[in-house]
């Protein structure tokens, strides 16, 4: 294996009963990455991220996690950690409880030392011993990542770690994250919101009825990608209107939902055409207050890729 990556998967095949769940699934992770999972319901996520986790072992192909084989015992291996489907906790203990006796069943002492380090890496040290209970999702969710981080993994495999969190709550997450991977943790996760893996993520694998349509960095899905509609707000809409109309590669786009807004102009257009049209507007002394996609380019390639798999089938 590649001394460089945390998960290498080749032909990966997952079936419960006839429904294929994964069919011939690559995967690369590499040390020290955040890579995301993304994919319709069903598309086999859960799936995957399961494998990894030891929650299941594949029918048939080959991975590898942090350089070992994985057999066919259903067990993590070591050095992985995280949950699927939201963290499993006890309501009637506390956050501190609840890390105390996983340390327990693992049979780790040492790692009871470290239950107040998590709990305040992931913001729940003022609520250390509040029941679990009456935690909100966005609660538990860090919680199950405190829980996590307790073994202080080497990959870590979490399924949408940013559900119920507020914004305050996912800006704390994900400086966590990124903290865990610039110091060579690997983190895979799985999530529905693109905002998240496009701030998080410098790879992501787009999943499909169970096949890889895409798996590669992010800048490379942008460029792949097709044209994007974007958000253009101006000092002067009429003159910006009159000049995306002059710009080669540049289509205004008349959506009966954009009129309401009469300081916003929208225009289709490649990347290298909408580089054009911002310059034209800086020499013709027009300022570019706002410049944004409508959808972002990961959600239009998922859209478009998973729409193609689904037509395909």
């Amino acid at each position: 294996m590649d001394a460089l990556l945390a998960v290498r998967a080749r032909g990966i095949t997952k079936c419960f009963g006839d429904v294929v769940a994964l069919d011939g699934v690559d995967l690369d992770v590499a040390r020290g990455q955040i890579h995301g999972l993304v994919g319709p319901n069903g598309a086999g996520k859960t799936t995957l991220l399961g494998l990894l986790l030891g929650l299941a072992v594949a029918d048939s192909g080959r991975l590898e996690i942090l350089g070992t084989q994985v057999g066919r015992a259903f067990a993590a291996p070591d050095g992985v950690a995280g949950f699927v489907d939201g963290p499993g906790l006890y309501p009637s203990l506390t956050a501190r409880q609840n890390l105390a006796a996983l340390a327990d069943l693992r049979g780790d002492d040492a790692r009871t030392a470290g239950i107040d380090d998590v709990l305040d890496e992931v913001g729940l040290t003022d609520v250390a011993d509040d029941r679990t209970r009456g935690f909100s999702l966005g609660m538990r969710q860090r919680l199950g990542l405190a829980a996590a981080l307790l073994t202080k993994p080497r990959l870590l495999v979490l399924d949408e770690p940013s559900n119920g969190l507020d914004p305050a709550g996912k800006r704390h997450v994900h400086g966590v994250l990124t903290r865990l991977a610039a110091d060579g943790t690997s983190v895979v996760l799985s999530s529905h919101r693109m905002d998240d893996l496009e701030a998080l993520c410098s790879e992501v694998t787009i999943l499909a009825t169970g096949r890889v349509v895409f798996s590669g960095p992010l800048t490379k899905l942008a460029s792949e990608n097709r044209e994007l509609d974007y958000r253009v707000r101006t000092s002067d809409v009429q003159a910006a209107r009159r000049l995306a109309a002059d710009t080669a590669g540049i289509r205004v786009v008349e959506d009966a939902g954009y009129r309401h807004d009469t300081e916003l102009l929208v225009v289709r257009a490649l990347v290298p055409a909408l580089d054009e049209l911002v310059a034209g507007l800086v020499r013709s002394g027009i300022a570019v207050r706002e410049l944004a996609p409508v959808v972002s380019p990961l959600e239009a390639a998922f859209l478009a890729l998973t729409e193609k798999q689904e037509a395909g089938r």
